[in-house]
């Protein structure tokens, strides 16, 4: 069996960032990448708000950047995806497809958390040309344009609300004839000119040309229908932490991202670290993220070392 010092579980700025500081520690980490190298940025067609790129840049490109950083440093990069781990004792035993098996000293999990969407092939098929989960990543692509905002929680309210500082118009669809999002929220979403929230509808279909999303199709309750036009379209039903190898073996929040000691990456196993959006349910940027596993790979040097 082969045996490590570090595994590092998930791409991603996380994932990365944690192989560079690892590898530049003499770690020699293992890093499988998972079922979506280079995490959700991969999907984002310009990043204008990460440090470094005053032109912004694209996410594949940045996300090889970050894994040729990675590799120059000489993480052990390889294709793959942990199907199994075994977190009751060290050394960790991970199992890798179903078939390889490694033996690790520590583990950082970086798998990262899945925006949730509605499942409608139009939404698939404007992916990163208009339909978008982030609006603080987002948003600035649309200013002085009229864009919508699928949700009617606390998180949808806030980016609508934000959206509402850049863009012309936003609409908020929300299937529910209320907002579940608190009192405090709902007042700000009202108070804003051009929101408008328009209750019991669902969309039917996103809309839209070559040039990305020209509209969405909605239904009412009542089954009438309505066209709007719109330039983004933004989904805001929330997220899922892709925790489901650790459920029963690491202490878990309510809605299922990995609990860390504050202000550390450590998690409810010794040797076990957590780092980017896996941990966290609030700021989902990639420059956080990238920042977490920074932590995650210092908190598994001093571990290791002790």
């Amino acid at each position: 069996m082969e045996t490590t010092k570090v595994l590092i579980i998930g791409s991603g700025p996380a994932g990365y960032t944690a192989a560079i500081y690892a590898s530049r520690a003499n770690l020699q980490p293992i890093l499988y990448e998972g079922i979506e190298p280079g995490g959700q940025l991969t999907t984002t067609t310009e990043i204008e708000n990460f440090p470094g790129y005053p032109d912004g840049v694209d996410g594949n490109r940045m996300m090889a950047d970050l894994r040729r950083q990675a590799e120059r440093f000489g993480a052990d990069l390889r294709t793959g995806t942990v199907t199994k781990i075994d977190l009751s004792s060290r050394p960790f035993h991970v199992i890798v497809d179903g078939t390889t098996e490694l033996a690790a000293e520590a583990v950082i999990i970086a798998t990262g958390a899945s925006a949730k969407y509605l499942g409608l092939p139009s939404e698939t098929k404007f992916r990163g040309q208009g339909v978008s989960a982030c609006a603080t990543c987002d948003g600035f692509f649309y200013r002085k344009k009229d864009v919508a905002v699928v949700g009617g929680g606390d998180t949808a309210c806030e980016e609508a609300t934000y959206l509402a500082s850049l863009c012309r118009k936003v609409y908020m669809i929300v299937r529910k004839p209320f907002l579940r999002a608190s009192k405090a929220m709902q007042q700000r979403v009202m108070q804003t000119p051009n929101i408008e929230v328009l209750f019991e509808h669902n969309t039917a279909e996103v809309l839209g040309d070559e040039t990305g999303v020209t509209g969405a199709l909605l239904r009412k309750t009542d089954g009438s229908e309505r066209r709007i036009e719109i330039s983004g379209f933004f989904l805001a039903i929330g997220h899922h932490p892709n925790t489901e190898l650790f459920a029963d073996q690491l202490e878990l929040d309510a809605e299922g991202y990995i609990r860390t000691e504050p202000g550390t990456s450590k998690t409810s196993v010794e040797g076990v670290f957590a780092a980017g959006d896996v941990q966290d349910p609030h700021y989902r940027q990639a420059i956080t993220a990238a920042g977490s596993g920074c932590i995650a790979a210092l908190d598994c040097e001093r571990f290791l070392l002790r």
